[in-house]
């Protein structure tokens, strides 16, 4: 969710977050409300977005923004988790015909 304040997105980010929030979450794998939440590592870098469910992303206990407790399971950063959001992304892009 934008801030009040934040710039509009460009087509090209729009779409890109609309890419990443079509993946499975990035650190447990999950994909079970239909849409991941889009992360964003420094706010503002649309393209610098983490693919989470919305226990990874905001949960108390094993989200992000809580306790971490699945990230350290899986031994995650938000970069590790970066990596793992542009594979899914490039998956869906080409499975989509758009690489």
């Amino acid at each position: 969710m934008r801030t009040k304040n934040s710039k509009a997105l460009t087509k090209a980010e729009r779409a890109h977050i609309d890419l990443v929030k079509r993946c499975p979450c990035s650190v447990c794998g999950s994909f079970s409300d239909g849409a991941s939440d889009a992360h964003h590592i420094v706010q503002g870098d649309h393209f610098t977005t983490v693919a989470l469910c919305k226990d990874c992303h905001q949960g108390s206990e094993n989200g992000w923004h809580g306790r971490k407790t699945m990230w350290r399971i899986y031994k995650l950063d938000e970069i590790g988790a970066l990596n793992v959001t542009i594979r899914n992304v490039l998956l869906l892009m080409s499975t989509r015909g758009n690489l």
